[in-house]
């Protein structure tokens, strides 16, 4: 290997004294050195850095070496650079040199380096190493370097180094192995110290990739000292050195628990569907479930808008993989099942993970199943919605969809899949399985031995693929362990599919029923790539391991479920052999086979070298702890058995048949085997043959380590395992993952890092993300220089090679990304750029999710008594071993704490929680050829110990440790915090119990607390812990701590885990700073997979010193010779930091957590604001009546007064009380406080009622006001996030929404106008002054263009049909608007962005960055325009007008507390907890355990305020800091509901409907609004309003709930909103009654809040004390010295003008925000929406609910009525459609004497859906050249709401229905053209449908009327009847041929006349041709008249005609009958006379 050496030496003459650093950059890939500590003017580094080249070193390249002063805190300052070209060591190979430093100006400076640089090429010309520094190593690989790695490895690999050993006391070189961690060895921001360096003098140079990196980070400064280690799992996860891996915290599996989904499917419509006159119904199918929508009759577009719901609870597996099916059915009935149209499927994971879950008004392509040829079906337009617990989705607002239907634009189908799917096949052959499991019983195979004389395989395995709603089956393969089937299993499906994955299980047949064996998915995405170099699904042949339940058989398994591949597989079951392939059919071609059904076929048998070359692998396995061992099974003896496949499994394991094969096999591969095996050790190649697998440990009875858990006594004796094994090598696989997780996992563990940061509101977060993105980037750059080299190897199948391609490709754009975000990281943008980092890791764990798989999984299993306890299942990937170190699993030769679970639903829950056994395990996995080092991780100190004498060759069967360390473990445990609530209380009785190495000891339990302090110092004396002192110091075990509940009777229940590592001092190092003593860290505590609390605590471990007798004599005993004295200092335990005894009497022998440890403190005074108590539920049956608050904190506390009577009134008389406390000065060490209520009953008892825990104090911290800060904005950031709870410049902490408008201006004085915009919104809203004639300007232009075009009649709008609706339609409008603006400026954003990242690249100054920021605003707005443009010619004539000037309200699409920051400004509210917390996946469910709130606030500050603020005048001291608060006496409050409407019920009647009514609870008082339910809606508009009077305090929390009436039996609750009134009502935000956008006495915008604008603002100004209002002349008035302006005239009813100051107070009202000090976003006028909740189904929403509530208190004046908004009435209209004539209408029948076509037309036509107002003309006969004259008129009446464009129908369901049900559909006028017959049925020959909104005007004449009237329906202008009231033209009649094409089949003359009620009634006209104001008669051709002329010739024209044949055989048939009754009649006497001869 050719390398560059360089050894940095010193650097001297340094200014100053400090820590300093070098950095060493050669080829772009920098190498740090370590910190020299605290050095003067000489750092001695002596270091030794080396890069690995992979080409020559040219003459001009350069190595450049930096120096810096060191800092943790800040970044390092660079002291000075020294750069060399490297010609001369290019040409001798050696240069030694000392040279001076440069400085930032390129100025010399005094400071000098000394540096030794080596070049060793290829050939060896270069010198060789002279100076004893450097120890060469013996290179131990053989010559299998050469050609295992080619390329540039900048790690090291082993030994490719030479490791620079420091001689220790001048004689004895050492050496140890070049650490190869992915972790340094300390935790971040905490420096390593000089004293362990000399301790570490052998540390590596030549550090890896990862370690330099973490150093990079760490050295750059980014933490501070103190930092905390960043919480909890990096407590554990960052401080893992060479030899130990990282332990997994959660412990439960989480993926087969059943978890409730909610699926909603409404279909709206469909469209086009192909057939003639069809009855469509749609069928909607999840999984096995089915509904129907109803059947609409003769339309091929029938509109349903129908809502189905369903319900499920299983394994989120299970739900993904269900089949979401659409299919169309035609005329169903009772009877008949109808035949299908077409079906689209998809799966419910596909829905999942689309954005919000969900697919909105998107279209369906149907196609055909049974003939793929065929092409799209038809559409159907639905929504489908998944839901699982604790999703909410967001519904786009369900408001009047007038948007044109672009079916193209909105399919159905997932971003990125194209619209036009093409037919696949998608292959899936099976070849072969081979290990499988007995799946009978051995008795019945005895008794058939005994029969038939021969033993049977006890298994009949067959394989079952589904894919896609699909099955196929291969055959039967009797008795067999090792079936081969050589079958493909073939189904045809739309590419690319919309189902993720094929399942592929073994099943074994059987008499009764069949059982799985095993199951593997196949995800497709993980074997395709869709981009423009992917590739198609492939896969294999390669084989697949199958996992389940363990293998012994019985009759019922407990474990089925994990065969079917639900949960976590426990044992290999099998491996399988498949490969999938799939081909795009060309369907056009004629041999295609056209149905989709399942085919199975056999194919060729594939050769044993397709899947890899078979090598013989070797896992090694050694025991070093087992401890925690589960005391229910502690008493039996205990042994580990490890499995890898069915290797090593003695009780259950192998199929004789198998093993015979395989040595077969290994025969025939011995002779090229032993040709590389001789090369590595000359005699282990002969007893290879009988190496026989060890693979259990020798049972052992456990010892007590206390009540709960057991250890083996593995003390010096480390039992070990070891198997061969035969697999295919494909090894190349799993490096690949190895190589793709390991980045991964230094990218997770840096993105935790940084959320800690960011979440601790640290310094800095964006340089720890920028250090980590430079990781990523570093890191992809690597693995594609190692994949590179990845060339063809035998076994590659084509998904390796396309695989490893596209992970290149995504690896290098990853890098590439990672970069140029990495320069996008500011301050402000961290972020957002800290979420597309985590894009990046989830697709870096998808990409190394390897599919093809290979080595099986490792098995470690803890037997009792033969029978298996509890499993751990590692991966193999995660401990095989490679040359290479990255690719080198994470495990492979490191220890790692090992904890064993409960297999398959056992370890669920509880069970699941607690650990079965802890193993501190070690494994290597690797060929057995390269076994060699398998031993080369575990800790030092070991012997040896094999099972035979034989050779040396053997693995031994024990180690035994020979050097043992004595330590000293010391366990701070300060206080934990948000533990779980494990008693009935809702409190736990908590204690903490922690276990090192086999030793435990508990903490005293504390009682009645979630957040104990313990304060307590455990000691662990005499720990031994086995192996090298040095390396224990770097890699100690970790420590277990758990937590309990302590209950007085019974065991205690466990309510949480954590790991820790402890700091470790050795015996010769000085207990002091930086590293002892050590600091508090918080700790992550997990039950399950949830999070359960966090720990506070330090852990530290002290060797132990020797004695100095006892050194001496262990010298006598080794050397035989006498030693002198040795000054070794005190003996024994002294050296040890002293323990300080016991301070606290009470406490008796507890030891506290030493003074240097516990936190400093400060006295800090908390206020506390006691309002009331609320909802407080009974206890024990009792109801609560006289409470009191307890609030404390760190030992110190207040009580609030008593509550005399809760009934009466539950707030408290004291407002205001404090105590002083107290707490650390680092707020993260903040005690959590603890609030508690208790009931005071008779005879002084307390009972407690319930409590909470405010975890975090940090939110209620006083921080005084700024006084420069006169702008809210400033004073909002200035207070980040804390809340003021004064005068301070307060805000609330929401960001106010996009409808809320905020502007922002500079200060001073500021004008803002009222009527400036124009209500159609803008991007950038600007204020204007004078923008009033601007906008009449904008509208009389669009008038007068409108008169142009002549296409329609602007009306103006007219003040007297403007309703509360017209305001309540145009702000919908306004929000989609916004929403879709909003868009946009996304969009634009985006691009901007992406134009920064290019100006970044290209280096453009930023100033050019203007210019071209411009430019790009216009190629925005250009696009923008020509979009418009193009949805104008799309609409045709413009159809939207301009929008009449409404006022409008905000529509909320959500609750409005959200938006308000749930009106928490000053008054909070803290829910009371009681009785025990749930299950991890019952968080949910938290809801249950409320048993009242609290409501108050906390306020807390350092002990001497400054005294500005009790200067202030008006201060209260009482009040303390919550001045100007209001009091809390009762107060009485008109309470007015304003209910819109509901959207998305959840269906609760049998026929998926519901029938809705409101109920309103506020107390007492319950308002049932039962009579007016609405029948049969899920969309329900009740518009109403309800008055309630109600009492503050009392009656706070309002209930609004939708109820399902139901005719018999309780009605049901549908959903139910709570909301707290009183807190809106005390709200800044003035939530009682919302401040419209402008002022009126009369109309639909009356002003509905009793005082007016002016007074409100006065009324505000004085609580403020603020300057104001001053009303000046000309519309202006200034308040806090800001001036707005406003109009100020208003009109009366009676249109007289008069002067008002009103306009100019609301116009300050509605822009309060912008008054500095006190401003903040005033309600608006509004409408909410909030979500329908159901206690029975928690965490789903049950549907949505638009309403609003005004809140009056009683003593101000009474307001007026409530505004009407109850829903529009339709209006009545009457369609009058005169059916003039009909022209080239295709000929049906034939003439049966002439032959010629002739056709009887007559005209259908019908307005509302389902036909039932259809009415026909009269029948115009004989028509010979289609042409048909009818002069008839249809009269249609209907109901139209004009709002929404739908027609009202209301009318009974069916027979049976006790109501009428209304329904809305569009308004469209369908006209038929049909033949009349007189026998059979008529035939249908063509539709037209129009839609009245909009339809093509008619042709002028039936020759310009055709087909591209209805194809070209986009393009052409629309109108609309309701604005032209009268239409005559031609219309083309369509139908679709055999080949789906459109044919032209007629035209029709028609006029169309609409007439409202009123009119209809003055002029009234007759159906068809009657009186009134009759028709014509047409004049019509005799021809015609036939019928009458020749009433015999028609009859035999009409019956012979058609039925002739029918005659004919009807008369043969008679006869045939009559011969055979006259047969039958005359035989018998045939008969008689042939008998007797007669």
């Amino acid at each position: 290997m050719m390398s560059l050496v360089v050894h940095l030496k010193t650097v001297a003459h340094l200014r100053g004294k400090g820590d300093r650093i070098a950095k060493v950059t050669f080829r772009g890939l920098p190498l740090y050195s370590r910190v020299a500590e605290n050095c003067g003017e000489v750092a001695h580094f002596n270091e030794t850095f080396r890069w690995p080249i992979a080409s020559r070193l040219d003459q001009n390249e350069m190595l450049e070496v930096q120096v810096y002063n060191y800092s943790k805190v800040f970044t390092n300052r660079l002291v000075g650079t020294f750069c060399m070209v490297l010609q001369k060591v290019a040409e001798e190979g050696h240069l030694e040199l000392t040279d001076t430093l440069i400085d930032d100006n390129n100025m010399s400076i005094k400071t000098s380096v000394t540096i030794d640089i080596r070049y060793q090429p290829m050939d060896g010309t270069g010198g060789m190493w002279s100076d004893g520094e450097f120890l060469d190593v013996p290179d131990d690989r053989d010559g299998m370097f050469a050609f295992e790695t080619d390329s540039l490895l900048s790690g090291q690999s082993h030994g490719s180094g030479t490791s620079p050993g420091r001689s220790l006391q001048g004689s004895i070189p050492t050496f140890r192995k070049a650490g190869r961690g992915v972790f340094s060895a300390m935790k971040l921001g905490k420096a390593k110290s000089s004293k362990d360096d000399h301790k570490r003098g052998d540390e590596p140079a030549i550090l890896e990739m990862e370690d330099l990196d973490k150093k990079a980070m760490r050295l750059a400064g980014m933490l501070e000292p103190d930092t905390i280690s960043l919480a909890s799992v990096t407590a554990v996860t960052t401080n893992v050195s060479n030899k130990r891996s990282k332990p997994d915290i959660k412990m439960e599996p989480s993926s087969g628990r059943p978890v409730d989904y909610q699926i909603s499917i409404t279909v709206i419509e469909a469209r086009q569907l192909i057939g003639l006159n069809m009855d469509p119904v749609v069928c909607v199918e999840v999984g096995d479930d089915k509904k129907y929508t109803s059947m609409k009759e003769s339309t091929n577009c029938p509109y349903y808008n129908e809502y189905f719901v369903f319900d499920f609870h299983v394994p989120p597996d299970v739900m993904f993989d269900k089949i979401i099916k659409l299919s169309v059915i035609h005329s169903k009935n009772l009877l008949r099942s109808g035949t299908l149209v077409g079906t689209f499927k998809m799966d419910v994971g596909t829905v999942y993970s689309q954005p919000e879950h969900q697919f909105y008004h998107k279209w369906a392509i149907l196609s055909d199943p049974d003939d793929i040829t065929a092409g799209c079906k038809g559409y159907v337009k639905c929504d489908i919605a998944v839901v699982g617990k604790g999703d909410n989705i967001k519904t786009p607002h369900k408001a009047n969809e007038t948007d044109e239907d672009d079916i193209e634009g909105n399919l159905l189908l997932p971003e990125g899949i194209p619209a036009e799917r093409q037919w696949a096949r998608f292959y899936v052959k099976i070849h072969r399985a081979e290990g499988l499991p007995k799946m009978n019983t051995s008795i019945m195979a005895n008794v058939k031995k005994a029969f038939i004389g021969e033993n049977r395989d006890l298994v009949d395995p067959y394989v079952q693929v589904q894919f896609s709603g699909q099955k196929g089956k291969t055959s039967v393969q009797k008795s067999s362990y090792e079936p081969i089937w050589n079958e493909q299993v073939i189904f045809t499906e739309l590419f690319p599919p919309l189902c993720k994955r094929i399942k592929v299980q073994i099943r074994d047949s059987d008499k009764v029923n069949d059982v799985a064996i095993g199951t593997h998915f196949i995800d497709l995405r993980k074997i395709s790539n869709d981009g423009d170099k992917g590739f198609l699904p492939t896969l294999g042949p390669a084989w697949v391991n199958m996992y389940g339940s363990t293998r012994q058989y019985t009759l019922m398994d407990e474990h089925q479920d994990l065969n079917d591949g639900l949960g976590e597989g426990v044992s290999f079951r099998a491996r399988l052999l498949i490969s999938v392939a799939v081909e795009i059919l060309d369907t056009t071609s004629p041999e295609i086979i056209c149905s989709t059904d399942v085919q199975v076929e056999p194919v060729s048998n594939i050769s044993e070298s397709a899947t890899g070359k078979m090598e013989e692998f070797f896992l090694f396995g050694s025991f070093l702890e087992a401890t925690m061992i589960d005391r229910k099974i502690g008493d039996k003896p205990i042994s580990f058995e490890i499995t890898i496949g069915n290797y090593g499994n003695h009780i259950d394991g192998v199929s004789k048949s198998s093993s015979v094969k395989k040595k077969k096999k290994e025969g025939e591969n011995q002779e090229e085997e032993n040709e590389l095996i001789q090369n590595s050790s000359e005699d282990e190649a002969d007893e290879d043959a009988d190496l026989t697998s060890v693979s259990s440990t020798p049972p052992m009875k456990p010892f007590i380590t206390d009540r709960n858990y057991f250890h083996l006594p593995y003390f010096e004796k480390k039992p070990c395992v070891y198997i061969k094994s035969w697999w295919q090598d494909q090894r190349r696989r799993l490096y690949n993952s190895n190589m793709m997780d390991k980045i991964a996992d230094k990218l997770e563990e840096g993105l935790n890092d940084v959320q800690e940061v960011i979440k601790t509101e640290k310094a800095f977060p964006e340089r720890r993300l920028r250090g980590v993105l430079e990781e990523l980037s570093i890191g992809c750059s690597r693995y594609v220089t190692l994949a590179n080299k990845d060339v063809n190897l035998a076994g590659r199948t084509k998904l390796d090679r396309e695989r490893l391609k596209s992970c290149m490709r995504e690896m290098d754009s990853m890098g590439q990304q990672a970069k140029q975000i990495r320069t996008q990281v500011k301050k402000n943008t961290v972020k957002e750029k800290l979420k597309l980092a985590q894009n990046f890791l989830q697709r870096l764990r998808f990409l190394a999710d390897e599919p093809q798989h290979s080595i099986p999984d490792v098995f470690i299993w803890m037997m009792s008594n033969n029978k298996r306890i509890a499993y751990a299942r590692i991966p193999s990937k995660d401990i095989l071993y490679s040359v290479v170190d990255e690719e080198t699993g994470k495990d492979c030769g490191k220890v790692k704490a090992v904890f064993l679970k409960l297999p398959g639903k056992k370890g669920f829950g509880p069970a699941g929680w607690t650990v079965q056994a802890k193993l501190e395990l070690y494994l290597w996995l690797g060929l057995n050829k390269s076994r060699k080092n398998f031993l080369h991780g575990l800790p030092n100190g070991f012997e040896e110990i094999r099972a035979t004498k034989m050779g040396h060759g053997l693995p031994p069967v024990t180690l035994v440790y020979d050097m043992k360390q004595v330590f000293q473990l010391r366990a701070h445990m300060y206080q934990a915090r948000s533990l779980f609530a494990a008693d009935s209380s809702g409190l736990s009785d908590p204690f903490a119990r922690v276990f090192f190495s086999s030793q435990s000891q508990v903490t005293e339990v504390l009682n009645e607390t979630l957040c104990p302090t313990w304060d307590q110092l455990l000691v662990f004396d005499d720990v031994e812990l086995f192996g090298e002192a040095t390396e224990l110091r770097d890699d100690p075990p970790i420590i277990v701590v758990e937590f309990y509940d302590q209950d007085t009777v019974g065991k205690a229940e466990f309510i949480g885990r954590t790991f820790a590592k402890p700091t470790i001092k050795m015996r010769d190092e000085p207990y002091g700073p930086p590293r002892f003593p050590p600091q508090l860290e918080y700790y992550q505590i997990y039950r399950g997979n949830s999070i359960a609390g966090e720990l506070l605590a330090a852990f530290e471990l002290l060797q132990i010193p020797f004695d100095a007798e006892e050194i001496r004599r262990a010298l006598i005993a080794v050397h035989d010779f006498a030693v002198p004295q040795i000054k070794v200092g005190q003996g024994g335990r002294a050296d040890l930091p002293p323990l300080e005894g016991p301070t606290d009497s009470e406490r008796g022998p507890i030891l506290p957590v030493p003074l240097g440890i516990r936190p400093v403190l400060s006295r800090y005074r908390i206020e506390v604001l006691f309002w009331g108590l609320r909802d407080l539920k009974r206890i024990n049956l009792a109801q609560v009546d006289r409470p009191r608050v307890d609030i404390e904190c760190a030992g110190r506390g207040v009580q609030s007064a008593l509550i005399q009577n809760y009934k009466k009134n539950p707030n408290f008389s004291t407002l205001v009380k404090w105590f002083e406390v107290d707490l650390p000065e680092n707020e993260l060490l903040h005690p959590p406080l603890n609030i508690r209520v208790v009931d005071c009953r008779a005879f002084g008892r307390y009972i407690l009622v319930g409590s909470h825990a405010v975890s975090t104090l940090r939110h209620y911290i006083y921080s005084p006001p700024d006084k420069s800060c006169n702008n809210w904005a400033t004073a909002a950031k200035l207070m980040n996030g804390y809340m003021v709870l004064t005068n301070g410049c307060s805000q609330a902490r929401s960001s106010p929404s996009l409808s809320s408008r905020t502007f922002s201006r500079p200060a001073g004085d500021v004008s803002v106008s009222l009527e400036a915009e124009p209500p159609i919104r803008k991007m950038d809203t600007v204020v204007k002054l004078d923008a009033n004639e601007d906008e009449s300007d904008k509208e009389k232009k669009k008038k007068k263009k409108k008169k142009k075009g002549g296409a329609e009649e602007e009306e103006e709008t007219d003040e007297r049909v403007l309703d509360w609706w017209s305001k309540y339609f145009a702000s919908i409008e306004t929000l989609k608007e916004n929403l879709r603006s909003q868009e946009a400026a996304q969009a634009e954003a985006e691009e901007r962005e992406d134009l920064e990242i290019a100006a970044e690249a290209a280096d453009i100054r930023p100033d050019d960055l203007h210019l071209k920021g411009s430019k790009m605003k216009e190629r925005f707005k250009e696009k923008k325009s020509s979009k418009q443009k193009r949805s104008q010619a799309a609409d045709g004539s413009e159809k939207r007008p301009p929008k009449a000037r409404v006022d409008e309200l905000v529509v909320y699409n959500r609750e409005l507390e959200s938006e308000y920051g749930n009106f928490e400004d000053w008054l909070h509210t803290f829910n009371l907890y009681r009785g025990k917390a749930g299950d991890d996946d019952e968080h949910a469910l938290d809801d249950d355990r409320i048993v009242g709130r609290f409501k108050g606030s906390l306020c807390m500050y350092k002990v001497p305020l400054s005294q500005e603020i009790t200067r202030e005048a008006g201060y209260d001291p009482n009040m303390g800091m919550f001045q100007s608060i209001p009091h809390n006496d009762p107060i009485h409050v008109l309470v007015r509901v304003y209910v819109v409407r509901a959207t998305d019920l959840h269906p609760a009647d049998i026929n998926g409907k519901a029938d809705p009514y409101v109920v309103i609870k506020l107390g007492k008082s319950e308002v049932k609004d039962k009579e007016n339910y609405i029948s049969k809606q899920l969309n329900p508009v009740f518009g109403k309003s309800f008055d309630i009077e109600a009492t503050f305090p009392m009656e706070s929390m309002l209930t609004v709930s939708v109820y399902d009436w139901d005719l018999v039996g309780t009605d049901d609750l549908i959903g139910e909103t709570k909301i707290d009134l009183e807190n809106r009502f005390y709200s800044k935000f003035r939530a009682t009654c919302g401040i419209a956008s402008n002022y009126s006495m009369h109309g639909y915008n009356i002003w509905r809040d009793p005082m007016k604008p002016s007074q409100i603002l006065a009324k505000l100004c004085k609580e403020g004390k603020i300057d104001g209002p001053h009303y000046g002349p000309g519309g202006k008035v200034k308040v806090a010295n800001r001036i707005f302006t406003g109009p100020t005239e208003i009109e009366d009813e009676n249109g007289l003008k008069k002067q008002t100051e009103e306009h100019l107070a609301l116009s300050v009202l509605n822009h309060w925000e912008e008054i500095p000090r006190v401003g903040c976003k005033l309600v608006p006028e509004h409408v909410e929406t909030r979500p329908l909740l159901n206690p029975d189904k928690p965490g789903i929403e049950q549907g949505r609910l638009e309403m609003w509530v005004d809140m009056f208190p009683m003593d101000m004046p009474a307001p007026g009525p409530a505004i009407d908004i109850s829903p529009r009435k339709p209006k009545r209209y009457e369609l009058r459609v005169i059916i003039w004539n009909t022209d080239e209408v295709i000929l049906e029948d034939d003439d049966y004497f002439t032959g010629e076509k002739s056709s009887d037309i007559f005209v259908r036509g019908w307005l509302k859906g389902q036909q039932e107002d259809k009415q026909d003309t009269d029948v115009h006969y004989h028509s010979l050249t289609g042409e048909g004259n009818f002069n008839w008129r249809f009269v249609f009446p209907f109901d139209y709401l004009v709002a929404e464009e739908k027609i009202i129908i209301s009318k009974k369901e069916s027979m049976f229905s006790w109501d009428e049900t209304e329904y809305k559909i569009p308004p469209r006028l369908t006209m038929q053209v049909w033949d009349a017959d007189h026998f059979s049925a008529d035939d249908f020959l063509g539709a037209i449908e129009l839609d009245l909104n909009r339809f093509p005007r008619g042709a002028k004449t039936a020759k310009q009327c055709n087909l591209d009237m209805i194809r070209n329906e986009q393009e052409l202008p629309t109108i609309s009847i309701f604005k032209q009231k009268r239409v005559k033209g031609w219309w083309p009649f369509v139908a679709r041929d055999e080949n789906d094409e459109m044919e032209l089949t007629g035209k029709v003359e028609a006029e169309l006349h609409l007439v409202t009620a009123e009119e209809a009634e003055k002029s009234p006209v007759g159906l068809g041709r009657n009186e009134p104001d009759p028709l014509e008669k047409p004049n019509r051709p005799d021809t015609s008249l036939m019928w009458f002329l020749g009433p015999l010739k028609s009859l035999r024209y009409f019956i012979w005609h058609n039925y002739r044949w029918l005659i004919l055989k009807a008369l043969g048939l008679i006869l045939l009958l009559l011969m055979l009754g006259l047969f039958l009649y005359s035989i018998p006497g045939y008969l008689v006379k042939k008998i007797l001869g007669a």
